[in-house]
């Protein structure tokens, strides 16, 4: 299981705006959706997540409103930005090359002698 420290820079931003691509959620329903999508393998920490949407509210990539969570208790909800979604596309692309360029690298075979 993976938890925030080991993911590369810049991941965290990027799965939490996948995380609001599919629909608004409070803090901790984002941890959770991320969590299911990665399987299990993707473990966040609520320290690492809240500045994290504090962040990308600030820039513009998600906005937030109060309202009622599904326990009935006062939450922030975030959803995701026109900006963020763009920021979302870019960044998918960048991390599917960043993929494809480092599985080229490992799929090479030793040279024989």
């Amino acid at each position: 299981m993976l938890i925030t420290k080991e993911l590369l820079p810049g991941t965290l931003d990027m799965l939490i705006l996948k995380a609001l691509s599919l629909g608004p959620n409070h803090g901790y329903g984002v941890l959770l959706r991320i969590e299911q999508m990665s399987k299990g393998l993707v473990s966040l920490e609520q320290g690492s997540l809240y500045p994290a949407l504090n962040r990308l509210e600030h820039r513009g990539l998600i906005a937030s409103e109060w309202g009622t969570s599904e326990n009935n208790r006062k939450a922030k909800f975030y959803r995701l930005s026109k900006a963020g979604k763009k920021r979302l596309e870019h960044e998918t692309s960048r991390w599917t090359q960043m993929v494809e360029a480092v599985t080229n690298v490992l799929n090479v075979a030793p040279m024989e002698a």
